[in-house]
């Protein structure tokens, strides 16, 4: 593990994404995160695709240690009372209001202690005419104006990871930062509140722009076409990528790339605007070409020439990518019980180093014994409890 955060202690109490996204993101700092679940299954997305440890939940949990509590059992919540005191953050994604209900709202625990920093992460905020209706990653696309800007509008169609919850989980750990750091200079907690909304919106910051600063309607298609980026299928099927961009001199690699004279030539191609205007013609006449070696052969090709391009990797062929296996970005997970074997690395090199391994998602209360037992010692010796890993 890194150890940037190995000073900060956190009690998550998140579920799905989130939350739990926000918690991994700073113990892959460093930060001995604590999660708390409530006994017996734990947390929904542990059985979100088979058993009770998904491949979905190992992704969010890793480097963290597990307790099981039930916070309407008095003893339980003296014991998370007692965390909260000695901690630095409290994260939690549950809908407006619901907090309060087992007295984990932020007065409550501000009182516990006065220099917690307490995150509140939903769907749209505290408070609102959307407030209360539930909400996933999709719907917070949805209503963001992010999915408008990244959907072609005559296919449209809902694709890849959840994006909308893994954004919304890394602003909360970038304010979590910041208020650790003003903390040290005040002294003082303070209350975050972030939604997915509101993360979106902001991620979606440049169309929101040309929207204010020319009056234009983004598009999904509006980027890649300013930005003369093209994807195209080879002649085995396989799919290649390259960003012309703004200089003339990766059109002009390209065409030297592709034997593309007659693109030179055609007017409609002949400058950047144009090209720009004629975006599908383009496009059609690009795959064309493509179409006529296979993807090897244009990748050793284009290896010659200054154009910014990729092949569209699956997961299996980033797993054996060469500049991924250089960068030591798949590393082991260290004991496991269950799951994956590895996994990806985080994406920090502090000093050229970077972390060689992280610790295994926890299974429910898998620490729960001896959190437990530690809450009467020292809390100056808890991180002596879960030692990092090497960085290298």
């Amino acid at each position: 593990m890194l150890t940037a955060l190995n000073h900060i202690r956190i009690v998550e109490q998140g579920t799905f994404i989130t939350g739990p996204c926000a918690g991994m993101m700073l113990a892959d700092l460093g930060a001995d995160v604590i999660k708390i679940e409530s006994p017996g299954n734990g947390d929904p997305y542990r059985s979100f695709k088979t058993g009770f440890y998904s491949a979905h939940f190992q992704a969010y949990n890793r480097n963290k240690r597990a307790i099981g509590l039930d916070l309407k059992n008095e003893q339980d919540r003296d014991v998370f009372y007692q965390l909260v005191a000695q901690a630095d953050v409290y994260i939690q994604n549950f809908r407006p209001g619901a907090a309060g209900r087992f007295g984990a709202d932020y007065e409550t625990l501000a009182r516990i202690n006065p220099k917690l920093i307490y995150c509140s992460i939903s769907g749209f905020g505290p408070d609102g005419p959307y407030a209360q209706r539930p909400v996933y990653d999709s719907v917070a696309q949805a209503v963001s104006g992010f999915l408008s800007v990244a959907i072609d509008p005559q296919q449209p169609r809902f694709i890849g990871p959840a994006l909308a919850d893994a954004i919304t989980g890394i602003y909360a750990a970038l304010g979590i930062s910041a208020a650790l750091v003003e903390r040290g200079v005040t002294g003082k907690g303070k209350r975050i509140d972030i939604s997915m909304i509101e993360a979106m919106m902001h991620f979606a910051v440049e169309p929101f722009m040309g929207y204010f600063a020319l009056g234009e309607e983004p598009s999904g298609v509006d980027r890649p076409r300013l930005a003369q980026a093209f994807i195209v299928r080879c002649k085995d099927e396989k799919l290649f990528a390259f960003h012309l961009s703004s200089l003339d001199k990766f059109w002009d690699a390209l065409v030297e790339a592709v034997d593309g004279q007659a693109l030179a030539a055609d007017d409609r191609f002949s400058q950047r605007l144009k090209r720009i205007d004629n975006y599908e013609a383009l496009n059609a006449e690009l795959n064309a070409i493509f179409a006529t070696r296979n993807r090897s052969e244009w990748l050793e090709r284009f290896d010659r020439f200054d154009v910014p391009f990729a092949p569209i990797n699956n997961i299996s062929e980033v797993v054996n990518d060469p500049q991924a296996q250089h960068l030591g970005m798949f590393v082991p997970v260290a004991g496991r019980i269950e799951g994956a074997e590895q996994t990806v690395r985080p994406a920090y090199s502090f000093d050229g180093k970077h972390a060689s391994a992280v610790r295994a998602a926890p299974v429910v209360n898998q620490h729960g014994d001896q959190i437990r037992s530690a809450l009467g010692s020292d809390p100056q010796k808890w991180p002596e409890m879960q030692p990092a890993a090497p960085a290298h």
